[in-house]
């Protein structure tokens, strides 16, 4: 079975800037999708929500979502993460992961700054725990 752990599994999720898209379910059972900034903490991926939205409402509901990265030009492919989501509200924790998250998306020039901005009371840390990792790379080779 497919791992975030696989080195290309890894580089894929973790190169540049790609956005992570969210699946999740509304309160009446909708399918809904929201990109996220993410970053990867060894077995578990690692993102930043307020609790407030519709993500951080379905996840106090039901913590099972699926997070999609995909290279939208050639050779095209695609990770597909399963899994569990763990929420924390710990101020110390959310002022870290969104100065690691901003690093990433923004650059260390500007980490602390987004950092700042996005590890505010009401947000979230979410880890997601993968229970199932459905890869497909270089589709167009």
């Amino acid at each position: 079975m497919a791992s975030i752990t696989d080195p290309e599994i890894s580089a894929f999720l973790l190169e540049g800037t790609r956005t992570a898209k969210i699946a999740f379910t509304s309160a009446d059972g909708r399918p809904l999708v929201a990109p996220v900034w993410f970053v990867g903490r060894g077995d578990t991926l690692v993102f930043n929500t307020g609790r407030n939205t519709a993500k951080g409402r379905s996840l106090a509901r039901d913590p099972r979502i699926t997070l999609v990265v995909d290279l939208e030009e050639p050779p095209y492919g695609f990770v597909q993460v399963q899994g569990e989501a763990e929420v924390s509200e710990d101020p110390d924790e959310l002022l870290r992961t969104a100065t690691e998250i901003a690093r990433r998306y923004m650059g260390s020039e500007r980490a602390e700054e987004f950092g700042r901005r996005n590890g505010v009371p009401g947000e979230l840390v979410v880890r997601l725990h993968p229970t199932k990792v459905i890869a497909a790379m270089n589709l167009t080779a």
